[in-house]
């Protein structure tokens, strides 16, 4: 018993049949469930398996007890990979050795695409200007700028000198210059916001661009492209609403232009064109001979703009075309059927022209100026709000009061705690003589 015992699992299975028969079958039939119970699937082997000496390969292939067959299978499944690992790396030498490729080679362009051509350096900066603005149109380039100065009003001093440059290297033929002139009419009206850049532009052009034609320079150009638009002045006002808003657009932007374009002559002062004054007068009219909601607006906008400047001028001249045209408005007020907010709008126009638009006649001192001779009055006062959200201004009667005494307040807390209200009083702590003892 202890001569054949092992305590390694499966020892001595093999060294001696059991002397009872019946143990031997019942051994036989064990190993055989034992056999059926540990069959299971073969695990996968690893992409790369390290090399075996064919030594150990021959000596496996000698092991006696049928060692041979369980090591055979799985050096068998080895030896396809151990074999193609060499294989791929040789695979890699030979695409290295035989290829065609080279680093010499010209460079590969997509078919519909031009070879990459590396912008040149320019010492001059006019050399550089010219060479960037060729490659695109007059058209391209003058919307990119109009819609540089809609987004930067505030540059256009700044760009106007440069973009005036290469204009008068670039418009060189008349239809160059129509083609200019029309789109900065279009862009000047198309836009409501633009029409005062727009104007400005107009008044530098016609002063600094070179080039002019027999036909005419810029300036003629420009005033012929607004006199095709104001011919259609009874058609646009009765129009669809489309219509409507692009004459209205041109109707404020001829205002601007009546504002900002300046005609010299020798060494006089500059003057405005006074073929402008007449055009605004006659659109004025035509827009309040049909008195809607939008043209109604437009003309409030427009005479807003150049009511006192078109006011003087006439009264210079004497002529009464403001007061026939304030006339006209006081006759809508009474006869359209306009909305609420374009009537009130109308009112306040009417209260501005009495005003003298809103100017001072005399520079009013503070010690006699009172809210009947400076409309401007109470402009510089604060306004407060009661708890309710109800304006409290300076026309109030108990304005004055309650200024004082919003006033006297702050003194107080200013005094009491300082200028940033976050000092306290300095007060020097009192000891007694016990405790200074």
């Amino acid at each position: 018993m202890n001569e054949n015992f092992d305590r390694a699992p499966g020892a001595g299975r093999t060294r001696g049949a059991p002397a009872d028969p019946a143990l031997a079958v019942n051994a036989r039939e064990g190993d055989a469930k034992a056999s059926v119970l540990n069959q299971r699937e073969p695990l996968r082997q690893p992409r790369s398996v390290p090399p075996f000496p064919e030594s150990s390969i021959n000596a496996t292939a000698g092991l006696p007890g049928g060692d041979s067959r369980t090591l055979g299978s799985p050096l068998q499944s080895v030896s396809p990979s151990y074999t193609s690992v060499p294989r791929g790396s040789n695979d890699v030498d030979s695409v290295v050795r035989t290829s065609t490729l080279s680093a010499s080679a010209p460079e590969f362009v997509p078919f519909g695409m031009g070879p990459y051509e590396e912008l040149g350096y320019y010492d001059d900066n006019e050399s550089y200007s010219e060479s960037y603005y060729s490659e695109s149109s007059l058209a391209d380039t003058v919307t990119d700028f109009l819609a540089h100065l809609s987004s930067s009003p505030g540059s256009f001093e700044s760009d106007v000198e440069e973009i005036t440059s290469m204009l008068n290297s670039w418009v060189t033929t008349e239809d160059l210059l129509k083609e200019l002139v029309e789109l900065i009419f279009a862009q000047s009206t198309a836009i409501p916001n633009f029409s005062y850049t727009g104007a400005r532009l107009c008044n530098y052009l016609s002063h600094h661009l070179a080039f002019s034609p027999q036909s005419g320079n810029f300036r003629r150009l420009l005033l012929q492209r607004c006199q095709t638009e104001y011919e259609q002045r009874n058609v646009a006002i009765r129009g669809s609403p489309e219509a409507q808003k692009k004459f209205h657009s041109f109707v404020l932007f001829l205002g601007e232009l009546y504002l900002n374009l300046e005609i010299k002559s020798g060494k006089e002062a500059p003057n405005r064109a006074d073929i402008l004054l007449s055009a605004l007068k006659d659109l004025l009219e035509s827009l309040l001979s049909h008195p809607v909601d939008a043209n109604l607006i437009c003309a409030v906008k427009l005479l807003k703009l150049t009511g006192s400047i078109l006011d003087d001028a006439w009264k210079k001249s004497g002529k009464p075309h403001m007061e026939e045209l304030v006339h006209r408005i006081e006759t809508v007020l009474l006869d359209a059927t306009c909305s609420r907010d374009v009537r009130q709008m109308l009112l306040k126009l009417v209260e501005l022209r009495s005003s003298d638009w809103g100017r001072v006649s005399f520079a009013a001192a503070a010690s006699n100026a009172t809210p009947d001779n400076d409309p401007n009055y109470f402009m510089n006062e604060p306004t407060f709000y009661t708890e309710d959200g109800t304006p409290f201004t300076a026309a109030d009667p108990e304005y004055a009061e309650k200024y004082q005494e919003l006033l006297e307040r702050q003194d107080y807390f200013h005094d009491a705690y300082g200028e940033n209200g976050n000092e306290e009083y300095d007060i020097e702590d009192e000891m007694d003589p016990e405790i200074e003892e």
